[in-house]
């Protein structure tokens, strides 16, 4: 059944979005510059500061559709030391890994606090949890601009020319997505299993 969230859990969800969307745009920063590549830095990107990194129709999606993205950190290839191509892969996987680790790290508070009590603490743990998973699912889905279709020409022998030939239709290719509710599907696949993995988490550390 869809529930529609009350004032207190839009309250919550503001700044658990902008926490979620800051941690992974700053660990993609933060990998590539501990590769060589200081292009995030110099950009004004490596930082925690929020501002920096909203996209705001990206923003916007998350609130009406549950799914969005903030401004993509940039990233230069070329200065990354070592295997160009690994870097890029371990640079890529750096956003949905710092969300999944935040989203655990809100569920080992929100166990160690006490899973059933109530407050607005407490419902901003519980959305931290939710945001960074949906964050880090989404990002992994393998059509370009996303994380995942770096992360696939990572893992992938070759070039995978077509990966990048994929890039300027990426948009198009996720609006598709979106209007077939296909992406919808894809989100409730792995979304809520999950995020009731973390939240059983919790419960557990509070029993």
């Amino acid at each position: 059944m869809f529930h529609v969230p009350n004032l207190a859990e839009i309250i919550a969800l503001v700044p658990a979005i902008m926490l979620a969307l800051t941690v992974h745009e700053y660990a993609h920063g933060f990998v590539a510059d501990r590769l060589g590549d200081h292009t995030a830095r110099y950009a004004g990107r490596l930082t925690l500061n929020p501002v920096a990194h909203v996209d705001w129709l990206g923003l916007l999606l998350l609130f009406v559709a549950g799914f969005g993205w903030a401004k993509p950190v940039p990233v230069n290839p070329y200065n990354l030391r070592g295997n160009v191509k690994q870097g890029l892969l371990l640079v890529s996987l750096a956003g949905p890994a710092a969300n999944l680790v935040l989203a655990l790290a809100a569920s080992v508070l929100l166990g160690l606090i006490d899973y059933m009590q109530s407050g607005f603490g407490l419902l901003l743990l519980y959305q931290l949890i939710y945001i960074n998973v949906v964050l880090a699912v989404f990002n992994l889905i393998p059509v370009p601009p996303l994380d995942g279709s770096k992360i696939l020409a990572g893992l992938l022998p070759g070039r995978q020319e077509w990966l990048v030939a994929l890039e300027q239709y990426g948009v198009l290719v996720l609006l598709v997505l979106m209007v077939t509710g296909l992406i919808g599907k894809f989100l409730t696949f792995f979304v809520v299993p999950l995020a009731e993995m973390f939240f059983n988490l919790a419960r557990g550390l509070a029993a």
